[in-house]
């Protein structure tokens, strides 16, 4: 064992000799912070709606069935009480809750002036933004339906209410993103492409010759990336939190739990690519086309899920930066606990322990 920790050290050693590579790596999570700081607003379609009608009249059910006509909102879940709204959120399947209170007709033909209170999930501000837009202007058409005036004032007023971001801060979005981001660059990049230089100069097979087995090897070279990948996290975090005000509303010790399964997860990605290529050039060709590109496209971060293409959508469940995005939204402004994270948390892990068994399975073969 002794060994083994002398060969740590020594990697250890030879990635804070190279000055270049820790300038990119932790010069790289400012960059982006500051960059990604701003939103992208984008069209969104089939987001993932719950109802809570307490009226159940004719009027509100012609607006639910206005509103889910539209290609813009799918109705998911038809709410009891009042008390179901925060689980229905927690458990990440839903955008928004519409909330028609009760008297809604009485209140529109007497008083002619009724109340929709709208509930938007503002971990994601920029599409929060794009939905109360959405349906503002549904209710509206829906008025003017009704009462067959256009330059009256509203009729029915909704009352909107952000949950989880109430200032919608974009950053709130872009601090998972890009912490995804790095980790997924620097554990899955960095070690394929480490991995893959010792075999193209040969040094692989004098190390494999060593008093160490081939595991420990392997295990040697992703181990100082799995501690640089924690700093540089808690740096991101530590950013997150001092410029921008990001909050941390559930377990810190969750999240770094999930972080060390998201490392653990792009290091068995990048120990795979590593397993099938022999080249550096090759690795990095992988990595920016199979990881990089789509952690930025195809995971949430940028542009929402729901507005691609059902192809895409189904696509994007197999890359492990949009459950890690979901996980850490869910933690940090929702103060969500393990019950609520399992599912990702669960992929994950699964996904984890696939390819690390692909990965081994392919280096018996080349050793062979």
């Amino acid at each position: 064992m002794k060994q083994f920790f002398e060969f740590v050290k020594k990697e250890c050693f030879h990635i804070f000799r190279d000055r270049r590579t820790l300038i990119i790596l932790f010069g790289m999570p400012v960059v982006l912070i500051v960059l990604f700081g701003f939103a992208i607003t984008n069209e969104i379609r089939h987001a993932r709606i719950a109802v809570l009608d307490q009226s159940k009249d004719a009027l509100s059910q012609g607006l639910i069935r206005k509103i889910t006509a539209s290609a813009y909102f799918d109705l998911t879940e038809n709410l009891r009480s009042e008390k179901d709204i925060m689980p229905a959120f927690r458990k990440g399947d839903i955008r928004m809750v519409v909330v028609i209170p009760a008297n809604f007709a009485r209140d529109f033909v007497r008083e002619r002036k009724a109340s929709v209170q709208l509930l938007a999930d503002a971990s994601d501000p920029n599409t929060s933004s794009t939905l109360i837009n959405y349906i503002n202007a549904i209710i509206l058409q829906y008025q003017q339906e009704k009462t067959g005036v256009r330059n009256l004032p509203l009729t029915i007023s909704p009352e909107v209410r952000m949950v989880f971001n109430p200032a919608l801060k974009s950053v709130f979005l872009f601090v998972p993103g890009v912490m995804t981001l790095i980790l997924m660059l620097v554990c899955a990049m960095m070690t394929s492409i480490t991995i893959t230089r010792e075999k193209e100069l040969g040094t692989m097979e004098i190390l494999l010759v060593s008093p160490l087995r081939p595991v420990l090897v392997i295990a040697g070279k992703v181990v100082p990336y799995v501690l640089l990948s924690f700093v540089i996290a808690i740096i991101i975090l530590v950013l997150g939190a001092g410029i921008f005000g990001m909050p941390l509303k559930g377990s810190l010790w969750l999240l770094l739990g999930a972080c060390g399964l998201f490392c653990l997860t792009a290091l068995s990605l990048g120990i795979l690519i590593s397993s099938v290529t022999n080249s550096q050039q090759t690795a990095m060709m992988i990595s920016m086309m199979g990881l990089l590109l789509p952690t930025i496209l195809l995971s949430g971060f940028v542009y929402p899920i729901e507005s691609m293409p059902v192809p895409l959508q189904i696509l994007s469940n197999i890359f492990p930066a949009k459950w890690f995005i979901i996980i850490l939204k869910d933690i940090m402004l929702k103060g969500s606990d393990l019950r609520h994270i399992a599912l990702p948390m669960g992929v994950l892990a699964g996904m984890t322990v696939f390819f690390l068994a692909v990965s081994l399975r392919k280096f018996k073969t080349r050793l062979s």
